[in-house]
């Protein structure tokens, strides 16, 4: 019986309405995410906006403020539906090595005392990008070259092109198909942060000029005080967060870029501030590499034993550098080889010093 491509999909992300719908593997956060924003915005509309319309002349404009936060809230909430929902730009995985981008190796025999040919996949491979050589790399769990910014993500299991990270509040990797909308989505709660902010703020204003003193105002609206240490303490996250995207925007890197290569001074893909910020806002997203709803045959994977085909086989320190590259986790990664060379060198110290007291 035929499967659909989301039912045989070997990545962990999790999907919903027959594959229509693609979330990451911590969905879940989502719907924290969720709650941080729709709890604030309707403690402002119960309690702030509806008494601070009274403060303005009696017209139906008054009533925009409470308009305008509905509003703007429904599209935060739209982008994060999107965002968290659309295939960021996974790259099929293969069900077998490729065989075109074959390399060759001498290695001796031990049997037979003589070199013999032996094919191997190289571990990089060169290509050209606006006339300039880049280095791709082999992945081994999806069985390709990475095309150029591609990465693989250790969350969702899958390679992601122009891959900029792994968003833990939205359960999503963030990459080439749904990056606008993300940097849309950030970008929106920042505004909607300092929207309610300074409503809040103003209400409070005009409590003050009833009350007299500040100490009463607050006393008369908790919820305004409230709202506007959450929103000050968000703007800073939020905030902060689209400035330094904006900042990734005009010089066309992407997180995973500037944290891995921030000592590399080339950068292939700069295109200009006006042309990286077209190349982000202005050109059409492509379409899914893959379509979850659609039939699939499932192939055997091809055992290359017969053609002397192996894929690399990288020592135990390049694992170990690959891995820091996928999961950004070097801090972690750096800590466990630290932890392991002091116990290697104390090991050795410790035989050193036993061979000497037995001579």
């Amino acid at each position: 019986m035929a499967k659909r491509l989301y039912q045989v999909w070997k990545g962990r992300n999790k999907f919903f309405f027959e594959g229509r719908l693609m979330f990451g593997p911590d969905a879940k956060s989502l719907m924290v995410t969720l709650l941080l924003i729709l709890v604030p915005v309707v403690i402002f509309c119960a309690f702030v906006a509806r008494d601070l319309v009274h403060e303005f002349p009696e017209d139906n404009s008054r009533y925009a403020i409470p308009v305008v936060a509905v509003v703007f809230t429904i599209y935060v909430v739209v982008l994060l539906f999107i965002t968290s929902t659309r295939d960021p730009g996974i790259v099929p995985r293969n069900s077998h090595p490729p065989e075109e981008e074959l390399g060759y190796e001498s290695s001796a025999s031990v049997e037979a005392g003589e070199r013999t040919p032996s094919r191997k996949l190289p571990r990089t491979k060169e290509v050209f990008v606006n006339g300039m050589t880049v280095r791709v790399k082999y992945c081994d769990t999806c069985m390709l070259y990475r095309p150029p910014r591609t990465s693989h993500c250790s969350v969702c299991d899958n390679c992601v092109e122009r891959f900029d990270h792994h968003c833990p509040w939205l359960g999503q990797c963030i990459g080439k198909r749904n990056y606008r909308c993300f940097f849309l989505f950030v970008f929106s709660s920042a505004l909607l942060c300092a929207f309610v902010f300074s409503m809040s703020a103003l209400y409070l204003k005009f409590l003050v000029d009833d009350h007299g003193t500040v100490w009463k105002a607050m006393k008369e609206s908790p919820p305004a005080i409230i709202l506007m240490a959450y929103c000050f303490l968000l703007l800073w996250f939020v905030g902060g967060l689209t400035g330094f995207h904006l900042y990734l925007i005009g010089t066309n890197q992407t997180t995973y870029e500037n944290y891995r290569y921030r000592a590399v001074n080339r950068n292939v893909y700069n295109r200009g501030c006006v042309g990286n910020f077209l190349e982000v806002f202005c050109t059409k997203i492509e379409p899914s590499r893959n379509k979850f709803h659609s039939f699939v045959s499932e192939e055997p994977p091809k055992l290359p034993a017969k053609s002397g085909l192996r894929t690399p086989e990288p020592e135990a320190n390049n694992d170990r550098r690959e891995k820091v590259e996928d999961d950004l986790e070097i801090g972690n990664d750096l800590l466990n080889i630290s932890q392991r060379r002091d116990f290697e060198e104390l090991g050795d110290i410790r035989s050193r010093g036993g061979q000497r007291a037995i001579s």
